[in-house]
């Protein structure tokens, strides 16, 4: 169904996937998760992910809620890089960096439906090369598929030529459900013995630090506010 238009008056559908134990939104725009409703132990439905109430609202200051980011999600450091020799210039979003693609990464742009049902949604994107200073034309395809109890997200990508490729949804969770406050007393375990640490533009410096004695050891199960 037509959700709304974007500002440049392209239309926007959503769909929702249901199965048992699970219905998920979805919106062609960024081929993002706009909702995800889930039991908790007690049966309550919540929506866990974070979203926005409308389509403007999402172009206008989405953090990348539910997107698929790429072509290359996180940073790029300097927006440049070397692939068999050649230096690629990219656009610049995040200081010097490009951030999840750059300004208009896939997050950002309208996906095709390829085909869509109760449980499965199919959708897909082409980059032309040279699209945001990245190489290769590249047809990427995600597939969303409602499954008893979980919502499934396969990512396939294929490219005429030498690239370089980070994709991942990039959805934020909140288990107590939409409005229940924040996550600080949820409880998190990564069995993790170093982090990477970044230096002031989120840039990893190539360093592996032990968490031992850091807010990083989470080896353990601990709150995230501790």
């Amino acid at each position: 169904m037509i959700w709304g238009h974007t500002q440049a008056g392209e239309p926007v559908s959503r769909f929702t996937l249901r199965a048992p134990g699970i219905e998920a939104d979805i919106m062609t725009l960024g081929a993002a998760i706009t909702a995800l409703r889930v039991p908790d132990r007690a049966g309550r439905i919540a929506n866990v992910v974070l979203g926005l109430p409308d389509l403007a609202t999402y172009e206008a200051r989405s953090p990348h809620f539910g997107v698929m980011a790429g072509r290359y999600a996180n940073r790029i450091a300097h927006g440049r890089f070397l692939l068999d020799g050649i230096e690629y210039r990219l656009t610049q979003n995040d200081a010097d960096n490009t951030l999840h693609g750059g300004a208009k990464g896939f997050g950002k742009r309208l996906w095709h439906v390829v085909d869509v049902s109760t449980t499965q949604l199919v959708l897909d994107y082409v980059s032309p090369d040279g699209e945001e200073g990245f190489p290769g034309t590249l047809h990427t395809t995600v597939t969303y598929t409602a499954e008893p109890g979980a919502l499934r997200i396969v990512t396939t990508a294929t490219t005429d030529r030498p690239t370089v490729l980070n994709l991942t949804n990039h959805s934020y969770f909140n288990l107590s459900g939409e409005g229940e406050g924040s996550v600080l007393d949820h409880i998190l375990e990564v069995p993790a013995p170093h982090y990477l640490p970044v230096d002031h533009t989120m840039i990893p410096t190539g360093e592996l630090r032990p968490v031992d004695g850091t807010p990083f050891d989470f080896r353990t199960p601990a709150p995230l506010g501790a």
